[in-house]
């Protein structure tokens, strides 16, 4: 990690010591283990039981625990310190100058192979951090006044998904990293410490508690988790962390692959749903160069890495991992694990949307798109160890804003697994149609991601009775959103509006619906129904799409002599008072018997404020309307039969 995503954050500093090193055990299977698939809560939390059974992903031999009896062999072979154990590869890292023990080792019939993964480093200093203060705010209106980071959240329409109260709550975030100095002190993550919000805290290097290793860890951190108004605010500021730190930033060895799978493991067996990684390896120190990777071996199923972030991706969980910033070096790639299957490898890019020079190319050496996406890694403004807002640069801060807005829409699409929320991050790319190897599907639009997903989530149903259609769905939505009902009769060529129906609630959540709509002077033959749902009312931005089609088929006509054959010019609205305090009264003047009618009301940009349906007699109808919670200001009154439009009024709320 030091020579990638360190290398604009980080330089390593202190005395170093190579007097011993360290192997990797590798077993040939998990005989005679004491765990069984079967009996899941003996090395699975309840929440990452759960998130298999929702997912219907299935417990396998992966889950099962190295078996217990093949590290206490490798233990007591002589003077051996274990180190870090990873289930998913089936081997453990340890720590030996005892040759008769290697011997032993090998001997083991249980053992596949012990080789040499790193000397053992002892770095005394964690690194010098290296950004750029800045001290600007703005304000703006949305439910976060973002400060600084609103340009690197904007980007990908992220306020959006803060303002429909998707904000993280609930969902877990695994942070993999080479340290995290003063997380626990800082003013920036107050409200993470005041919730209980970090959850667990390791250092697989140095087998402790101890975080404050490096800065590079927090800086990443920050984009998410930061809650300064103002001043800077996160993509996932409610959500929960766990802070693992599997780099050693005092070398660059082979176990700091091995570490990366065992920290993600942790955080899988724990119950996370989210992996934020910027890390990546493709060289390595003496002795150990020998082990260097090939762009070849980035193929996503060769490096210890890779292969454990696809296992993670198996098992449930979103990673996403830093592309690199290797894209004006000699290396020019990616690097590993971000050339894993399954997992999103973020690009950088500044927030006028350039692509950064040094943000690493693809593809993956099998030719599969890599970066997936995109996200700000040019300025990008980060808080640092003292609590002061800078600015840093590198694929490293692109991963983290990324991963926080990614892990706000899955909190809003629960219902779907960590492949489809991938999938739907790379559809609302920018250059979905036609990706590059700079961004690859290029820069996520969260909102449209929003409105891809309730396509495929939205259900519906049409049930025909005598002259009349019920209308039922189910959607996610909240307040300010709505649905429009439209409606294509036999004969005509287009659809007609012929109702809306509003969202409500603080959190964006699911909803029911259902809607009755008379079939009087309907003649028969094949009716088809649709709902579009507008996500974002405002005109400036607005954001809709047909969520359910329906088709009925009506069998005989039901004209009724008399009956809403109102010629519609034939009407006469008022509202009076106009202007209004907290009451007006809608006259409406007709010469036939009207079944429904419906009443709408828009503010000055066109958002619907508010419906109300009733019945209309033939003469005069007075319906008085409640106006109490509207603002001051001017405001538009429509008032609608069997979809057509009867008249509008200007409204004035004093």
């Amino acid at each position: 990690m030091k020579r990638f995503l360190l290398l604009l954050v980080v330089t390593s500093i202190g005395f170093v010591s190579k007097a011993q090193t360290r192997y990797l055990v590798k077993f040939k299977d998990k005989g005679t283990s004491p765990y069984s698939i079967y009996s899941p809560t003996n090395y699975l939390s309840p929440r990452a039981i759960a998130k298999r059974t929702r997912y219907s992903i299935n417990i396998d031999s992966l889950d099962l625990p190295v078996t217990p009896r093949y590290i206490d062999s490798v233990r007591l072979a002589g003077a051996v310190t274990i180190l870090n154990v990873s289930k998913w590869l089936n081997q453990v890292s340890i720590q030996t100058t005892d040759a008769a023990a290697l011997a032993k080792i090998n001997s083991f019939p249980f053992v596949q192979s012990a080789s040499q993964i790193a000397a053992r480093t002892t770095s005394t200093n964690g690194g010098i951090e290296i950004f750029q203060e800045n001290a600007n705010g703005r304000l703006q209106a949305d439910y976060y006044n973002y400060g600084q980071s609103y340009g690197q959240i904007h980007i990908h329409n992220g306020e959006f998904l803060h303002n429909i109260g998707l904000r993280g709550q609930g969902m877990q975030i695994g942070m993999l990293d080479g340290g995290f100095t003063n997380y626990n002190t800082i003013t920036a993550f107050d409200s993470v410490r005041n919730s209980g919000g970090f959850l667990d805290v390791y250092n697989f290097v140095l087998k402790n508690t101890n975080l404050n290793t490096a800065s590079h860890g927090l800086n990443c951190l920050s984009t998410i988790a930061t809650n300064l108004p103002g001043q800077m605010v996160g993509t996932a500021p409610k959500a929960s962390f766990y802070l693992y730190v599997s780099e050693d930033v005092g070398s660059e060895y082979p176990i700091e692959e091995h570490n990366w799978v065992c920290a993600a493991e942790r955080v899988d067996s724990a119950g996370g749903d989210v992996i934020s990684s910027s890390l990546g390896y493709n060289t390595f120190d003496p002795p150990l160069n020998t082990q260097d990777h090939t762009y070849a071996q980035m193929n996503g199923r060769t490096t210890m890495a890779a292969i454990g972030a696809t296992i993670g991706a198996r098992k449930g969980l979103l990673i996403l991992n830093s592309a690199g910033n290797s894209g004006q070096d000699s290396w020019h790639y990616i690097i590993t694990p971000a050339d894993a299957d399954s997992i999103l490898a973020v690009g950088a890019v500044d927030v006028n949307r350039n692509v950064a020079g040094f943000s690493s190319y693809g593809p993956a050496s099998d030719g599969r798109v890599k970066p997936d996406v995109a996200s700000v890694g040019v300025n990008t403004h980060v808080v640092g160890t003292t609590g002061v807002i800078g600015t840093n640069n590198g694929t490293s801060f692109a991963c983290p804003n990324m991963a926080g807005l990614a892990t706000c829409l899955w909190q809003g699409f629960q219902e779907f697994n960590n492949i489809k929320i991938l999938k739907a991050l790379q559809q609302a790319g920018d250059k979905y149609t036609a990706p590059d190897n700079r961004t690859g599907y290029g820069i996520p639009d969260v909102k449209k991601a929003t409105m891809n997903l309730l396509k495929d989530f939205a259900t519906g149903a049409a049930t025909q009775t005598t002259c009349k259609t019920t209308l039922s769905w189910n959607s996610k939505d909240a307040a300010g959103m709505r649905y429009e009902i439209e409606r294509q009769v036999p004969g005509s060529s287009s659809f007609v509006k012929i109702g809306t129906q509003l969202g409500s609630g603080a959190v964006f959540s699911n909803h029911s619906y259902t809607y009755a709509d008379s079939l009087i002077n309907v003649q028969a033959g094949t009716i088809n129904y649709r709902i579009k749902q507008f996500i974002d009312t405002n005109t400036a931005t607005a954001v809709s799409d047909y969520i359910v089609t329906k088709t009925v088929n009506l069998g005989a006509s039901c004209v009724t002599t008399g009956v809403n054959t109102i010629p519609f010019s034939d009407n006469t609205l008022l509202l009076i008072p106009n202007p209004a305090h907290n009451t007006v009264t809608l006259k409406l003047t007709t010469s036939s018997l009207i079944q429904t009618i419906q009443v709408q009301i828009v503010d000055a940009l066109g958002k619907l404020i508010a419906t109300k349906n009733s019945n209309a007699t033939t003469g005069t109808t007075t319906l008085p309307i409640d106006i109490t919670a509207l603002a001051k200001g001017k405001y538009f009154l429509s008032v609608y039969a069997n979809g057509k439009l009867l008249g509008t009024k200007e409204l004035v709320k004093l």
